[in-house]
């Protein structure tokens, strides 16, 4: 017996890294043994901050076939492409409706988009949050996981839902929250969030040599300048990331560290090592998975109709209670 519904999407970005893998991708195929799964590549969110839209389709099926690699499993949960499921649009504009502006803009990542992206203020981002709630309610997702951070999201989603259930009848349950424990991944440069966008990220799919390369190129120590000075792993993010893969190894490197016995450029030697000896069963499937392009094309269809089966039910209950039908 299932412990309820969850919903969890991801806009698709293209190639996944170790940070997506970290912060939410374990966390998403240990859950499909616990609830009912829906995974969603939101699509027409990514739409709110992209203009151009020729590596949208290429980006969703690498971002897939990163999923797949890493374990979920279509028989366990429902994988699909948010847009291909017409419903949400239609329950998008209907809860859109009964959204008071003035929710919308106190969120703060509204404010932060609108700084990263000023000439490009448009509708859909303001109306961001009545999307994602749609995303959630929709399917009656029972629980959403999220990092503490993202708990005001959440908190608007409930809030909506609570509202439509106020004016037309008890139609949505108030999806709750389920923390986890998101690690904040430091990217390759030891200061920002590990992100594509600031090209201090470890694709999942790089080869071993690629990976090698791209770690030779991390921050370590900044307190240590030599070899044989003292380190202070404590303040080393390729230590960090060590023990994000293989907690093992990390005590005899931090004594060997504070000893001088082992440099920057051997801890990064051994970052690569452990990193590529856990990703390797990864890569392997992920190469079986793509030499088989008709798969994630055939995995996405079939999810989005087992993902409309439920769209439906709850579009016919909404259009009833609004007096619609």
């Amino acid at each position: 017996m299932k412990k309820g519904r969850i919903f969890s999407g991801a806009r698709p970005t293209g190639r996944q890294h170790i940070g997506n893998y970290l912060g939410a991708l374990q966390n998403w195929v240990r859950l499909q043994d616990e609830y009912d799964c829906i995974y969603c590549a939101v699509d027409i969110h990514a739409l709110t901050s992209m203009t151009d839209t020729s590596q949208l389709q290429g980006n969703i099926q690498e971002m897939v076939l990163d999923w797949l690699a890493i374990g979920l499993d279509p028989k366990k949960c429902i994988l699909f492409v948010q847009s291909h499921v017409p419903e949400v649009a239609e329950l998008n504009t209907l809860l859109g409706m009964i959204t008071p502006l003035s929710w919308l803009l106190r969120v703060p990542t509204f404010k932060e988009k609108v700084k990263l992206q000023p000439e490009n203020v448009n509708y859909g981002l303001v109306g961001y949050p009545v999307l994602m709630a749609s995303d959630i309610v929709l399917y009656k997702a029972t629980v959403v996981p999220v990092g503490e951070d993202q708990l005001p999201h959440l908190e608007l989603t409930r809030e909506i839902a609570r509202r439509f259930n106020s004016l037309f009848g008890d139609t949505f349950p108030e999806p709750q929250a389920k923390l986890t424990r998101y690690p904040l991944v430091i990217g390759l440069d030891g200061k920002s969030k590990m992100s594509k966008q600031a090209g201090n990220d470890i694709e999942i799919a790089l080869s071993p040599e690629e990976t090698i390369e791209k770690i030779k190129t991390a921050y370590t120590d900044p307190a240590r300048r030599y070899r044989s000075e003292p380190g202070h792993p404590d303040k080393c993010n390729v230590y960090k990331l060590m023990g994000y893969f293989d907690s093992t190894k990390t005590g005899d490197v931090a004594e060997k560290c504070r000893k001088a016995e082992i440099g920057c450029v051997e801890c990064k030697m051994l970052l690569a090592e452990v990193i590529n000896a856990a990703l390797k069963p990864i890569r392997e499937k992920r190469a079986e998975l793509a030499a088989d392009p008709k798969y994630i094309a055939e995995v996405l269809a079939d999810g989005a109709e087992r993902a409309r089966v439920i769209a439906r039910e709850t579009m016919v209950e909404v259009r009833k209670n609004m007096r619609l039908i």
